[in-house]
């Protein structure tokens, strides 16, 4: 074992090495100068620079003021500083010395808690404009010494370290900073970048079997009831620990994917990112019974108020369940599209109605109408506010197919309701799930998991207004005619591939879904739409592959006015060739909306 001399020599000459390479910055052959040529002849300062290191290993080895003895520490560092007063107070009762830094130790003795200044244990100040706190050998020697290991403890005794039984720390508000309104400078961003917090957690999360690590005050509670009676379940002490890492794993996240739009702002797929979920709720089942589910909220900086289901507010109901989740989010996206008052109807996640009008009651009656016996036990969705007569509306509403029957719907959502709106709306059901939700931001990333993998892309935001609507047949369409077309289009982009949406004067009237060739969503959607078909328009989510007896001439016998599809097809001028026949509008709009 070196003595205190020598391991200051030892110290000095690693660190001479260091120094006169930094103040040299010259490449040199590797050979060893004597001790005193580099204290003499290349590094004139480095007398002090030892004496200061010699004076600190001194300070090191003197016995600490607390935990050298055998009490119990607790380690307290805090940003979010809840509940601190309660739990220093409770810790303190139970015996525990407390040893913490800057503004959390000034909230503890303001709070008459005995505070012991981490400084006193490493006998170095803060330093850096606070940067250097707790990152000292005095401090994670105490947290990382593993009890049942002799020399550990053996070295701990040497440098008269203490060791820390409870380590209680958050971090920097980052998420909190870096998402306020009005931004924050990349500088101000760096500065909230937490360094010791995470060391701190992360080595006593590592050595959770002697170490309690609290990261989140709700656990304050359960931390003292666990301390006050000297109990030893590992389990309690493992889910600490997961815990803790998840919160810097979180953390973490949320740096590296500010820092990365700070760098590559264009670039928006990183070469890896991770994904922060947190537990929302546990849900009944998944898509079926068999299928245990939960549903989890995206806490990623790019979601902050940016809108949608998960953060809908529940106003009445029984809970949400795995596919009221996506039939709700299908209802609200898609009814957020529209510019006008409107109402969307949604079963198994597909717009079975969608109407637009000046009169919102007029707008729900025409999306029902449009296939009542889909909507009756479907989702109904508002991009306006429900007020009380539009919800007396829907309470009260009888089914078109025979006038009796009171519409039934799992879920009704809207960006607001009024008082007396919600609480008419309550009056028709116990179970009827009344979501608050607010409107997606554009430009969001889509995820989709595949088997041991995730697929990536922007969001389909396009709107009629962002594309072009290119005539390519003899028969230009009447302004209402193409305005009938892209309001097709925008409800057809919300609908299951092969998808086809007929509709007329701002009212879906018919639309086929999810079927494997064209022609037959072509079938259904007519179906559906009845002679109302006749001089409406027809919107395609893909391009048709065959024009002649197949779907296009269909749709021209059929009566259709106009058909707006991308185009892209081998076969396209086939398509063009029969609207000219038929006297029949087509539009190109080179967008295609596949929706899997």
């Amino acid at each position: 074992m070196l003595s205190s001399a020598a391991t200051a020599t030892s110290v000095s000459a690693r660190s001479g090495d260091i120094l006169c390479g930094l103040f040299r910055k010259k490449s040199v052959a590797p050979f060893r100068f004597t001790q005193p040529v580099y204290r003499t002849s290349l590094c004139p300062n480095f007398v002090a620079v030892r004496a200061m290191a010699e004076s600190q290993t001194a300070q090191r080895n003197q016995p600490q003021s607390s935990g050298s003895s055998g009490e119990k520490q607790a380690l307290i560092s805090l940003s979010d500083k809840r509940d601190l007063a309660s739990l220093g107070n409770g810790l303190q009762e139970l015996g525990y010395t407390i040893v913490s830094t800057g503004g959390t130790a000034s909230t503890l003795e303001n709070a008459g808690v005995s505070v012991t200044k981490v400084e006193k244990l490493t006998h170095f100040p803060e330093m850096l404009d606070g940067r250097v706190k707790t990152l000292h050998p005095n401090i994670h020697g105490g947290i990382l010494a593993r009890r049942d290991v002799e020399h550990h403890m053996e070295a701990l005794n040497e440098h008269g370290i203490g060791t820390f039984d409870v380590v209680v720390v958050n971090l920097y508000p980052f998420y909190e900073k870096v998402t306020a309104p009005g931004g924050i400078s990349f500088e101000d961003g760096i500065e909230n970048i937490d360094i010791g917090g995470p060391a701190m957690i992360r080595a006593a999360a590592k050595n959770h079997k002697d170490v309690l690590i609290v990261v989140d005050s709700g656990d304050y509670q359960a931390v003292l009831e666990y301390l006050k009676g000297g109990q030893s379940d590992q389990q309690f002490r493992r889910k600490l620990a997961w815990k803790a890492f998840q919160h810097v794993a979180a953390y973490d996240s949320a740096v590296s994917e500010w820092l990365w739009k700070q760098t590559e702002g264009k670039e928006k797929f990183p070469p890896s990112f991770t994904v922060p979920l947190v537990l929302k709720s546990s849900l009944r089942y998944g898509e079926n019974p068999h299928q245990k589910a939960a549903f989890y909220v995206d806490k990623s900086l790019a979601e902050v108020n940016a809108g949608g289901i998960a953060t809908a507010i529940q106003h009445h109901g029984k809970e949400m369940s795995y596919n009221n989740y996506l039939d709700a989010d299908a209802a609200w996206n898609c009814v957020s599209e529209f510019e006008n008052p409107t109402c969307v109807v949604v079963k198994h996640t597909n717009p079975c109605g969608v109407a637009s009008r000046d009169d919102i009651l007029e707008a729900y009656r025409l999306a029902v109408k449009a296939d009542p016996v889909s909507a009756f036990g479907g989702i109904v969705a508002f991009n306006v506010e429900v007020d009380e007569v539009l919800a007396r509306e829907i309470r009260e509403f009888r089914s078109p197919t025979d006038g009796e029957t009171r519409m039934f719907y799992e879920i009704v959502v809207a960006p607001k309701y009024t008082a007396k709106g919600l609480e008419v709306l309550k009056g028709k059901s116990k179970t009827l799930r009344i979501l608050e939700a607010k409107k997606n931001d554009q430009g969001k990333l889509s995820l989709r998991q595949v088997g041991g993998g995730w697929l990536a892309q922007d969001s389909d935001d396009l709107t009629p207004e962002d594309i072009s609507f290119n005539s390519v047949s003899d028969k230009t369409p009447t302004e209402s005619e193409l305005a009938d077309a892209k309001f097709a289009w925008l409800c057809v982009k919300h609908v299951k591939s092969n998808a086809i949406v007929i509709a007329k004067n701002n009212c879906m009237l018919g639309m086929g879904s999810g079927q494997p060739n064209r022609v037959e969503s072509l079938r259904i959607a007519f179906k559906k739409a009845g002679e109302e078909a006749k001089g409406a328009a027809l919107a395609s989510d893909a391009f048709f592959p065959f024009a002649w007896k197949d779907a296009v001439e269909e749709a021209c016998q059929m009566g259709i006015g106009v058909i707006a599809e991308p185009g892209g097809s081998i076969r396209d001028q086939d398509a063009i060739d029969c609207c000219k026949k038929y006297g029949v509008s087509l539009l190109f709009t080179n967008v295609r909306h596949f929706r899997h």
